[in-house]
């Protein structure tokens, strides 16, 4: 006999179950809040010899989880909590594991650019894939090779749709725009980025010195005279980069600057020293939670948006088993 298939049959992983780690819990939650589905409690202890500990209050057996973790600083607790949560449903016996993490760290280590040195990007993704996930969701990694050091599905989204919608708002205030893309690796990407918002581009190039995370700022490819100038990355770590970018571009007589990127690592003194750059907006996303006294800092200029509906619009259709790429019209 034929069986007959029904839409119950097509929830093959069984309903959604939501978890969060600590590193960003306010995302969590507004995921938690678009999908209108609770997060499910469990409990994460740090015992004094510095070992973590997770249990879930409730079995997950045959359900379809989604764990929420970012690994941004500090990275080492965030990345062992979130393998741990990991296991903690694969052992539970649940449907389906999927690691959603809005920042991947270690996504700068995806290259043996020199001797003696390791591809951690690759060491995390295994470690992942070995704790316990089906499948993976982040956003605007570092790297696009990044992909093949997963053996599992995945969906890598980006924010930048996010926030070229906020800037084209603004657009018909601008000066005769112009994005400059803030290093030449970003070159493709600023490309998209400024065809989207129909205006030309510009590009910077630097280059760095050893393992040191200090570039010099070298060469202005492209015109900024008298033009609104929106600057493009994809994260922000100490800052150093985009500060040459932004005294470079109003050296060149760039008129207001824009400063645009999905994930505000912002270590160190980064978000002082961008608090002092003459920026009249720095725009950038919730991937990864802003301390406090970082963002009273900030606060007069920044501008934070949410990808909190992008991420959980596909956990539904991963969920239902629904095309993520008909988000985007591809």
């Amino acid at each position: 006999m034929q069986h007959v298939y029904t839409h119950h049959d097509m929830n093959l992983y069984g309903d959604i179950k939501l978890f969060a780690g600590t590193a960003c819990p306010n995302l969590a939650a507004d995921i938690s809040n678009y999908l209108g589905i609770p997060l499910s409690g469990r409990d994460v202890i740090l015992f004094p010899n510095d070992n973590l500990f997770i249990k879930l209050h409730k079995s997950v057996r045959g359900q379809d989880v989604y764990v929420i973790q970012t690994t941004s600083a500090p990275v080492h607790r965030n990345l062992m909590e979130l393998l741990i949560m990991l296991q903690t449903m694969r052992l539970d016996s649940a449907g389906r594991v999927t690691a959603v993490i809005p920042y991947l760290c270690y996504s700068r280590s995806d290259k043996k650019d020199k001797p003696r040195v390791p591809i951690t990007a690759r060491l995390v993704c295994d470690m992942i894939e070995i704790a316990g996930a089906d499948r993976y969701i982040t956003l605007d990694l570092h790297a696009g090779q990044i992909q093949g050091f997963f053996s599992i599905p995945g969906d890598v989204l980006s924010a930048f749709h996010i926030l070229s919608a906020y800037i084209q708002q603004k657009q018909a205030h601008m000066r005769d725009p112009v994005v400059v893309a803030a290093d030449l690796g970003f070159a493709k990407k600023g490309r998209n980025f400024a065809a989207t918002l129909k205006v030309p581009i510009a590009f910077i190039e630097k280059r760095r010195s050893g393992n040191e995370d200090i570039p010099e700022a070298l060469t202005l490819i492209g015109d900024v005279q008298g033009r609104d100038v929106i600057i493009v990355d994809d994260e922000i770590d100490t800052g150093n980069s985009v500060s040459q970018a932004v005294n470079l571009v109003k050296s060149k007589g760039a008129q207001d600057v824009y400063l645009v990127c999905v994930h505000p690592i912002l270590s160190h003194n980064a978000a002082e020293r961008i608090a002092n750059l003459p920026l009249v907006e720095f725009i950038t996303t919730d991937t990864i939670p802003l301390a406090k006294q970082k963002y009273r800092l900030l606060k007069d200029k920044i501008t934070i948006l949410s990808v909190a509906p992008l991420i959980g619009e596909v956990i539904r259709r991963a969920n239902q088993g629904r095309s993520v790429g008909e988000m985007f019209d591809e």
